[in-house]
């Protein structure tokens, strides 16, 4: 077994999707088009053993702080065996050279995320995961995920999430900024 992990290419869409939605057929995670797939040509990375993907996973930037682990799927014959720490490892230094501060994720196996060093936090502690992607999910009121997050900078640190209000500040009605500004006296 001599497993390469890679940047994806268009050619590798169509087993990103099939690795992924095999998964979310299980309801493990949440499927992925070939479409969608190619929309994230450049934050995806794969495991590539002889011409075959046997893993994947995504880093997809929620914020200029943030990033989120995505797609994150082995081969079930692959398991156990390294592959989705070596993605994780690749993942994490893709967000070290674009300058992030935190990466998070949710999942159903945070054991795993430990491992890697992230750390388990209250999932509201991950707004603007929560209000830009969460809310639309069909188990948003019922979500049976983790939220983990590990800080880049010191990874042995506790996780500190950046306020939210702060991501509100660039994205918000200004009702919304209204209603956060200090009330005067």
């Amino acid at each position: 077994m001599s497993i390469t992990i890679r940047p994806i290419t268009e050619a590798d869409a169509p087993a990103i999707s099939a690795l992924v939605n095999g998964f979310a057929a299980q309801n493990l995670m949440l499927p992925r088009s070939e479409a969608q797939v190619l929309l994230a040509l450049e934050d995806f990375r794969v495991a590539d053993d002889a011409g075959r993907v046997v893993g994947c996973g995504s880093l997809i930037e929620l914020t200029p702080a943030l990033a989120e682990v995505r797609s994150l799927a082995v081969a079930a014959d692959y398991h156990s065996r390294g592959v989705g720490g070596q993605i994780v490892v690749a993942l994490l230094d893709l967000a070290r050279q674009r300058d992030l501060d935190q990466v998070c994720a949710l999942t159903l196996r945070p054991n795993f995320f430990q491992r890697q060093g992230f750390h388990i936090v209250d999932r509201w502690n991950l707004t603007p995961k929560i209000w830009n992607e969460c809310v639309y999910c069909l188990k948003f009121h019922r979500c049976d995920e983790v939220a983990m997050l590990l800080n880049l900078h010191d990874p042995a640190a506790a996780p500190n999430p950046a306020p939210w209000w702060h991501f509100l500040a660039d994205h918000a009605p200004q009702p919304v900024l209204r209603w956060l500004a200090p009330r005067r006296a």
